[in-house]
Parts: structure tokens; sequence; C-alpha cells
């Protein structure tokens, strides 16, 4: 399982520390130093069954200085995926990926029931 984070990130570390005290292996993976492709991003878009917004880290800085809260409903997806895959710093974060899963962001209870 694949674990993608930014190490400084409050939810990350928290995710981090279940994923820890629940006994769940993983592989870590820092979103700045290799941010996921444009590749990875449409594979697991299509196996995560969520919307493409769900994947914007609407909170972040870099989301809010390129007002991408008017600019999405207007792009097509390929250009949404596009535009995630030149910034890590875009995607929602904690990511899992397993074999047969993707999550996005961190809830306890939605990580429990898929997880365990």
């Amino acid at each position: 399982m694949l674990f993608i984070e930014y190490p400084k990130c409050s939810t990350c570390q928290k995710a981090k520390c279940w994923l820890d005290e629940n006994g769940i292996a993983y592989t870590d993976r820092h979103i700045l130093e290799q941010p996921p492709t444009y590749e990875e991003l449409k594979e697991w878009y299509a196996r995560s069954g969520l919307p493409l917004r769900r994947f914007f880290n609407t909170s972040g800085l870099k989301y809010k200085s390129l007002a991408l809260k008017d600019k999405l409903p207007t792009m097509t997806e390929d250009e949404q995926l596009h535009l995630l895959a030149t910034d890590g710093m875009l995607v929602k974060r904690p990511l899992v990926v397993g074999d047969d899963f993707v999550l996005v962001g961190f809830k306890p209870d939605e990580w429990a029931s898929t997880l365990k």
C-alpha cells in the first residue's frame, strides 16, 4: 500500500500514526519530492469512484492563489488531471493507494472499514 503525504501536514501526521497504531504496513512517499504523475492520477481517479474535485487540496494556498474554485468547473477532466500533476501541493492528502482502493484525505471511519 502506498501512503502519499506531505510530512509537515498535521492531517498526514495523524493518518500515519493511525496506520502505525493499527499495524498497517505502507510505503511512504513525499508528495513534493515525488508528486503523482498524470498517469497515476488518472488511474487512481478512475479506481476511486470519487468525483475529481475530491483530489484537489481546496484548503491549500496554491489552490486559492490560482483561483481554482472558479476555474475548475470550466476545465475538462483531462485538463484538471494535468493540472494536478504539475504540483503536489494541489493534491489532497494524505492519499492512500492499495490494489483495490484509493483513499483521499483522512477519515478514520472510512479508513477503518477499508483497511481492517
